[in-house]
């Protein structure tokens, strides 16, 4: 549907009870119900005429003759979009909870983010899913190098994600074939902050674009070593962007009715398993933009909106994790289109403002 009719306060107020009474019951609504359950102050046969409007329009639907209407997903979508309302208060617990149980002393970033998955899956009941800073869009903050062993040479890079990448680089002699080079601790010195001086605040990928002839003419030699290095090490952060990706919650998802269907949960299994690259424009892009939308920090796919069919039956909400103004990696919960929307937005939102704090500069992460 390209556009949404206009909704007088009746429709909207019946299309809001309708969506909040099948949520809570898994069970077609019908008219009745409503109007024992809600305060919408019409008879049942007023109720029961705006259902049938809202059907009409496909904001709802009876899934057999004599049953009462479900939301459809464009109903659910004029939901979210307009009528849900949220309190606040549980993305204050939340927020509460990520700061005691999470304290970043002693955490590795992984680490921090496999418990907040947790804590998301936990709290929400659905299946949480958080990507790991991606290196490919992370910008350097330092590099060190460190001589290992007997002729080789090992190049760490600090990214402002605070993940690390690093790579191992033979040494050798060119100017004696056969033979391995070394480096003092002062040439090693020299090397790391000419790198970080020159490529910081700057992404992997830029390493190509490095002007090596600043360097002295004792050290150009191993420019050319470097450069292949950190190119391979920007190669591999492309690779691996697609198995970054943190689930936990599957037990709590299955416990919701629309997964007792053994092949959808499998499809969806094998989704995650196998086929993380097909989430990632979902984890970091908007859906299709509705006239009702307003702006968020939050977006929301709801079913026939995802691309992915084992997901159409399905609702995705997905918030950024930033570092200043970077976007570092994505935080969201996927469950059924019945989904207790107005939890879902606020978890995962204060989920991400959490995040974006602790590896804000300044924070105990920093």
């Amino acid at each position: 549907m390209d556009s949404a009719p206009l909704l007088t306060t009746r429709h909207q107020q019946v299309l809001q009870a309708t969506v909040r009474h099948y949520v809570a019951t898994a069970e077609p609504v019908g008219s009745r119900a409503l109007t024992q359950e809600y305060d919408l102050r019409v008879s049942p046969a007023t109720v029961r005429n705006t259902m049938g409007w809202l059907e009409k329009y496909g904001f709802l639907y009876q899934p057999h003759p004599s049953a009462g209407r479900v939301p459809s997903d464009w109903g659910y979508r004029l939901y979210v979009d307009r009528l849900m309302q949220s309190s606040g208060k549980l993305a204050r617990q939340v927020d509460t909870m990520l700061s005691e149980e999470l304290g970043w002393a002693g955490w590795s970033l992984e680490a921090l983010l496999k418990e907040a998955t947790q804590i998301l899956a936990q709290v929400t009941g659905y299946l949480a899913l958080v990507t790991l800073p991606q290196a490919s869009t992370a910008l350097i903050r330092h590099i060190q190098l460190v001589q290992v062993g007997v002729g080789q040479l090992l190049v760490i890079v600090l990214l402002d994600c605070l993940s690390t990448e690093s790579i191992l680089v033979p040494l050798r002699d060119w100017h004696r074939p056969g033979a391995t080079d070394t480096l003092g601790g002062s040439q090693l010195e020299m090397l790391s902050n000419f790198l970080t001086h020159h490529l910081q605040g700057r992404p992997l990928l830029d390493v190509a674009q490095l002007d090596w002839s600043a360097l002295g003419e004792d050290f150009q030699r191993y420019g050319v070593m470097l450069g292949r290095a950190l190119e391979e090490l920007a190669r591999r952060s492309r690779l691996t962007m697609s198995t970054q990706l943190v689930v936990s919650g599957l037990a709590e998802v299955l416990r919701q009715p629309e997964f007792a269907d053994a092949q959808h949960i499998q499809a969806i299994v094998r989704l995650l398993e196998e086929g993380q690259a097909q989430l990632w424009p979902l984890l970091f892009e908007a859906p299709p933009v509705t006239p009702q939308a307003r702006p968020e920090d939050v977006r929301v796919w709801i079913g026939t909106e995802n691309p992915i069919e084992p997901m159409q039956g399905c609702a995705l909400v997905v918030s950024s994790y930033r570092r200043q103004e970077n976007a570092l990696g994505s935080v969201g919960v996927l469950g059924p289109t019945r989904m207790v929307y107005e939890n879902a937005v606020e978890v995962v939102k204060a989920t991400a403002d959490y995040l974006s704090h602790t590896l804000s500069p300044g924070s105990e992460a920093s």
